[in-house]
């Protein structure tokens, strides 16, 4: 295993976040998840295992040293309002409220800041989407993820740190949004409803499910020398429908789909899938190391 750090974690009671704490934690890391919300906390398989502070990010007055200590590494998965992804408030309110925070550890001391990005810095653009692939996002989201990105590119000119910008692409699993797909899926198997509605279907996607990307997002952690815009994807695209037969059939369930109830959503492109191949490298030498350490 990797030398245990002492790794600082935001928005760790959110669907991705409580993910990376649980990994992070069982890897023998030290972890300080940072939230909002001690209630949810509570609930947490983590919960008593890991430190644990209740702050706002935005509170100006917030004192860094005497809430965190000295941790080595941010990650950084804090994002409020999702998944409303038109809102102004990203850019508004989010994309100040990040950029001043991350900064804010920057100057404290941490050295490596691992961020949360999206496949919406993507915008519409169609067909397997590289880290090299420039981005036009077009959602407020999309935009305000994207301008963080830069901001921070723009701030290692000042104070040398390394920033590792994760960008994730679709990823379903316990604790999602109750809104999202997969969650309404899961309440349609669990009530034995005959019928599900969704949209056509023909969509082309790269999902992963969470704990495979608490997983990634840790490993990268570990290795600092993975940096730059780093996709977090399967590198393979699957159709929604495909996608949702095939996890209907798992559960043994003969569920209808509705197809085409719902319209496609305007702003993203019918087929796009990611390519990964720093973290895909990372995951193979991560896998040789450990083949090498069982023998």
């Amino acid at each position: 295993m990797s030398k245990k750090k002492t790794i600082l974690v935001t928005g760790a009671t959110g669907f991705i976040g409580h993910h990376v704490v649980n990994e992070l934690h069982n890897k023998g890391h030290n972890v300080i998840a940072f939230s909002r919300h001690q209630k949810k906390a509570e609930l947490l398989s983590w919960w008593g295992k890991v430190k644990f502070v209740i702050a706002d990010m935005q509170d100006p007055n917030l004192n860094i040293r005497e809430l965190f200590g000295e941790p080595e590494i941010l990650i950084h998965l804090a994002w409020a309002g999702l998944p409303n992804y038109h809102a102004m408030f990203h850019y508004e309110e989010n994309l100040p409220a990040s950029y001043h925070f991350i900064i804010k550890m920057v100057k404290s001391g941490v050295k490596q800041v691992l961020v949360a990005g999206t496949c919406l810095e993507y915008g519409m653009q169609y067909g397997k989407l590289s880290e090299e692939t420039h981005t036009e996002p077009i959602t407020s989201y999309g935009i305000a993820k994207d301008t963080l990105r830069k901001f921070l590119q723009i701030y290692q000119q000042n104070i040398s740190f390394t920033l590792q910008w994760v960008r994730l692409f679709y990823t379903y699993g316990t604790g999602q949004n109750p809104n999202s797909l997969f969650a309404q899926l899961n309440s349609a198997l669990d009530h034995k409803d005959d019928i599900f509605n969704m949209s056509g279907g023909e969509q082309l996607r790269d999902y992963l499910p969470v704990e495979e990307v608490a997983h990634r997002i840790a490993l990268v952690a570990e290795h600092p020398e993975c940096n730059g815009v780093i996709n977090c994807c399967s590198g393979n695209p699957i159709s929604i429908r495909r996608l949702v037969e095939e996890y209907i059939l798992s559960h043994g369930s003969g569920l209808n789909l509705n197809l085409g109830y719902f319209p496609y959503q305007e702003y993203e492109p019918m087929a796009f899938w990611g390519e990964g191949k720093k973290i895909h490298n990372l995951l193979l030498k991560n896998d040789e190391n450990f083949l090498r350490e069982k023998k």
